[in-house]
């Protein structure tokens, strides 16, 4: 019997390496891999994918663009979706147009093999013409900015999981962009996200085990008011400011959180801080560019589905944390 074709679907070299490094040695798989859906769709399209590794946020076409392209071309795969957007409506969609698991990133290995297991598929006697360890001395090496951006991913589903139960509604994840950014570059970012609107800004510092900087949560304030009926909260101006400081505290925490354990450090938070409130982003920017400067930026958007709301998420750490977050990030990759 031949080996079992394998596809690992995914945007990241860093989250295939990782899923590569995590399947159990005992099976003979045959690996494929694909960095978007429209690719993956391909590549099962040619027979390397009997099973399915599967992320959701991808360029191009997404996970569930995927399994909806299976479904609609009747294309049969076994399917095991490995996402950071653990979102429960994730989950169900996922499993409705189905996946047969679903794993949160970074994958557990034992996880994975149960959800290997559980699919039923016969594992071949023979040995396979391939093994991972030699996928893995065959992927490109993985950059900084590649390897960051995976781990803001996963820290960036934590916090949506977190915010879709508080609001009762589904967040829409992108890809998060990450880049070194001078204080103009910086302000130019600022001023995409304003769209030409007022805005008012949460910011909270962070520092711990080499890594500081600072969170910066803009909301514009046209869509504060819907967000407020969502919470069912009084419209007056304390309610409001309570309430974007409650919704400061979930998103920024719960990002914070999911880098600290994926980097194996403990980052303390300062409290959060009105930055600006009814301001043009140019008061935002002279107020605080001395602090910002040379940055290492993430920049994140969440869009509420069915909703004309979001939030723009912006983690700014300082250029003396890049070394650290170096050596971190190559244990990460090498471990």
């Amino acid at each position: 019997m031949s080996a079992i074709p394998l596809l690992v679907c995914d945007d990241s070299t860093m989250a295939r390496k990782q899923l590569i490094r995590a399947l159990p040695t005992s099976w003979p798989f045959r690996i494929t891999q694909a960095t978007n859906g429209l690719e993956g769709l391909q590549a099962i399209r040619q027979g390397h994918g009997q099973i399915v590794l599967l992320d959701l946020t991808m360029p191009e076409l997404d996970g569930f663009g995927v399994l909806a392209g299976l479904r609609k071309e009747g294309l049969h795969a076994e399917v095991i979706v490995v996402s950071g957007d653990v979102q429960d409506e994730a989950v169900r969609r996922a499993k409705a147009l189905g996946a047969k698991a679903f794993i949160k990133k970074p994958a557990d290995p034992l996880q994975l093999a149960q959800a290997l297991n559980a699919l039923g598929v016969e594992v071949p006697l023979a040995p396979a013409p391939q093994t991972a360890a030699m996928i893995l001395s065959d992927m490109p090496s993985i950059s900084f900015r590649d390897a960051f951006r995976e781990i803001a991913n996963v820290a960036m589903g934590r916090a949506a999981e977190l915010l879709a139960r508080v609001l009762g509604v589904f967040i829409k994840l992108p890809i998060p962009n990450v880049s070194i950014l001078e204080v103009g570059e910086l302000h130019m970012a600022l001023a995409d996200a304003q769209r030409g609107e007022r805005l008012s800004a949460i910011c909270q510092g962070y520092i711990g085990g080499g890594v500081a900087g600072e969170a910066l949560l803009i909301f514009h304030d046209a869509e504060i008011d819907d967000v407020a009926k969502l919470l069912n909260t009084h419209l007056d101006e304390s309610a409001k400011l309570e309430m974007l400081l409650d919704l400061a505290s979930i998103i920024i925490g719960a990002c914070l959180n999911g880098l600290s354990e994926q980097l194996n450090i403990t980052l303390s938070q300062s409290h959060p801080l009105i930055l600006g409130q009814h301001c043009p982003i140019e008061d935002l920017i002279r107020i605080n560019q001395r602090r910002w400067k040379r940055t290492l930026a993430v920049e994140i958007s969440y869009a509420l589905e069915d909703l004309d709301i979001h939030f723009d998420l912006m983690l700014l750490f300082t250029e003396d944390s890049v070394p650290r977050l170096r050596e971190k990030l190559d244990f990460l990759i090498n471990d």
